[in-house]
This record gives C-alpha cells, sequence and structure tokens, in this order.
C-alpha cells in the first residue's frame, strides 16, 4: 500500500516557462514525475521565459493567470481563462497554471493561494542549462524559486540539465528524468538535517546539477555526488548595442548555457562564448559610439544603449579549474551534483571578521548577561 509520504504532493516551477524551444525538459519531467513514480504532480509556471531573475517577485503588477493543457508528445497545447475538463483523446495530459510572474511569484502564489497546505514538496525546474556555482546560482530564477518556496517552510528541491553538447541530444531527455526522480526520491525519503535549517533543523533546500552526457545511457548511468557550490565571480554581462530593427529579439532566452544565433537571432546553443567580438549581432563600443540617433527617433542616445550579452570565459567550459568537492568541478567531470543549501546569505564565522572585537565588559546600552560573548563592532 501507497503512503502519502511515498506519494509528496509536488509542485512544479520553473524559470524557463512553458514547453518549447527555450524549455524542453518540463513536460517530460512532470510526465514522468506523475506517470513513472505516481507522484501528485501540480505545476504552475511562468507564462514566458523568465531566466537571470533570481527570487525577484513582482509587487506593482497585477498577476494575471491562464489554465494551460499541455497535449503529448511534446508538451504543446492550448490555453483558457477557465479551467475546463481535460480532452484525454486528444492527448491533454494534466492542467497546469501560466502566471505573468517571476519563478518566485509563481512559487509563494501557488503555495499560499492556490493550494495552501496542499503541498509536500517544491521542484523548480529542470532548468535548461546548469546553476552551478555562485555566478548562476545566485541569478537563477530556477533557484530562486526554490528559495521562495523553502522561506515558507517547504521541502524545496532546484533542478537543472547542464547543456554540455549542443543540441542536446534528445535520447538524453528521458534518462536525465529517470535520473533526477532516482535523486529526488532520495533525498524526499532521507531529508538531511541542519541544525541551521528554518524548518524543524533540517535542510533548506537541494541545488541539483545534471550535466546532459552520454553517460547518463549507460546501464550505471554516472555518479552522483555530494557538492559545495564553487565561489566564483564574473564580469561583463552587459554590452553595448546598436538600435537596430534587425536584434529586436535577440536577448538570450536560456540559462548560463544558452547563446545567442547571429543567424536567426533566437536563442541557441553554439560551441562559442557568448559575447565574443566574431557575433555580428553584438557591436563593439567602439562602433556605437560612432553612431547617432536619428532625430525624432525614441531611444536613448547609443552610448546608453546595453543589451544582455554575458561573457562565460572562465565560468563554462573544460578547463575552468573548479576546486575539488565544488557543483561546477562535478559538472566538469560529466557527474551529477547535489548541494545543500540554506535559504540565506552565507555568513562568515563572526571570529574571521577583523573589525570585531571580543569585550570582557557590558555595553552601556544593553542588559549584561545579554551582552555575555557577544562580540562588539570596534568603532
Amino acid at each position: 500500500m501507497t503512503s502519502a509520504f511515498d506519494r509528496p504532493r509536488v509542485l512544479l516551477t520553473n524559470d524557463d516557462g512553458p514547453p518549447g524551444k527555450d524549455s524542453p525538459y518540463i513536460f517530460g519531467f512532470a510526465r514522468y514525475l506523475a506517470t513513472n513514480l505516481g507522484w501528485d504532480v501540480k505545476v504552475v509556471i511562468p507564462s514566458s521565459q523568465k531566466s537571470w531573475i533570481g527570487k525577484a517577485y513582482h509587487i506593482k503588477e497585477v498577476t494575471k493567470g491562464r489554465y494551460y493543457y499541455p497535449r503529448s508528445p511534446d508538451g504543446n497545447g492550448e490555453t483558457s481563462t477557465f479551467s475546463r475538463p481535460l480532452k484525454v483523446n486528444e492527448g491533454e495530459f494534466a492542467e497546469w497554471v501560466l502566471l505573468d510572474g517571476t519563478p518566485a511569484t509563481c512559487a509563494n502564489i501557488a503555495l499560499h493561494n492556490m493550494y495552501k497546505g496542499d503541498i509536500d514538496l517544491v521542484i523548480s525546474g529542470p532548468n535548461y542549462g546548469r546553476n552551478s556555482s555562485a555566478a548562476f546560482a545566485l541569478s537563477s530564477g530556477t533557484i530562486g524559486a526554490a528559495l521562495s518556496s523553502s522561506l515558507s517552510h517547504c521541502r524545496s528541491v532546484a533542478l537543472s540539465y547542464g547543456t554540455v553538447q549542443r543540441p542536446v541530444p534528445e535520447n538524453l531527455f528521458d534518462p536525465a528524468h529517470a535520473l533526477a526522480g532516482r535523486i529526488i526520491q532520495g533525498l524526499w525519503g532521507k531529508w538531511g538535517a541542519d541544525a541551521g535549517g528554518m524548518r524543524n533543523g533540517e535542510i533548506d533546500l537541494y541545488n541539483v546539477n545534471i550535466p546532459m552526457v552520454d553517460g547518463l545511457l549507460n546501464e550505471k548511468g554516472i555518479p552522483v555526488v555530494w557538492t559545495t557550490i564553487w565561489r566564483n565571480a564574473y564580469g561583463r554581462l552587459f554590452q553595448a548595442h546598436m538600435l537596430d530593427s534587425r536584434s529586436a529579439d535577440t536577448q538570450p532566452a536560456g540559462g548560463p548555457d544558452a547563446q545567442l544565433s547571429p543567424q536567426t537571432g533566437s536563442t541557441e546553443i553554439r560551441s562559442k562564448q557568448a559575447g565574443t567580438p566574431s557575433d555580428p549581432l553584438l557591436t563593439s563600443t567602439s562602433a556605437i559610439h560612432k553612431a547617432s540617433t536619428p532625430a525624432g527617433q525614441d531611444g536613448h542616445a547609443p552610448e546608453l544603449v546595453f543589451k544582455f550579452a554575458p561573457d562565460m570565459s572562465g565560468l563554462i567550459g573544460p578547463r575552468i579549474g573548479a576546486p575539488i568537492g565544488s557543483d561546477a568541478w562535478a559538472i566538469e567531470h560529466g557527474w551529477a551534483s547535489v548541494t545543500p543549501m540554506r535559504a540565506s546569505f552565507a555568513e562568515p564565522p563572526i571570529s574571521d571578521v577583523e573589525s570585531s572585537e571580543s569585550v570582557d565588559v557590558a555595553d552601556p546600552v544593553a542588559d549584561e548577561d545579554e551582552m555575555h560573548g557577544v562580540r562588539l563592532f570596534k568603532l
């Protein structure tokens, strides 16, 4: 007999939006959770691509939603203003909800307005591209949604599929879903302890990265290792941009692995690093400074026009030199990584902070008992 613990009630969200070119994984994964694992799955996702947005919320906008009915085999489907019965004979799989909001907005609305008290586990993803290392994790809408739900005291997992081959072979999709399912089953069945966790001394959330490599097709699959987050940094994320009708819709639509296609202006995975000088749509700053905005044309002066075009050098690649035991190191080796996280900004041990020192006397404003063992900031 299957218990409620064996069949958790899952909220699935993402930052890539509904199924399509920029969101190739969510339909297959939702179907795997519901069909293969038999889990009760609710899906609430952004109505459009929302990568690199972190844990932002919509606070002034009115968040509107629509019902979405994905169909086999690819998840494309109809939208409706009102809930309606499934057209099972047309291959409709389930009723999802699309919200005109951020991933974190979707998670919070789903937990507190739509399915209040009915969700045991939030899974955010699978993201189209890795979310390994601090440079990506701190900007990730996928992790942002998991952070949001963990702050609502709900067990949460962020899941990302790192792009290694371009384009990603479709025969890797199902093995990745199966591995992700096994990892999350394992986490759900034996959720880790953290004395500093917000929810009953448990780990707040996990960040899981699975590289899309041929090893997924092997009988034994790929290794899965515990990791830490690589504390790296990034440089230029934006590039000076020419106001040009050709480039009206050329921003990267995916995660860290997504890059621009100079042929079509659409998001495409290429072997080059994003933002290299050879990309004709990413005009050099010097060239833009020589241009001028025609009289009467709306827009900023050319020298103050910028487009998101991140320089990924040193962040992605086979020889980035990530520390042993880090999430990026695991991706380098073609291994899946599982990283426990806290839903907070990291804090160094107070003993390591040079600007503070212990005191033996009470602060004149505070009670002596309250100040025992406290280190005062030295002015």
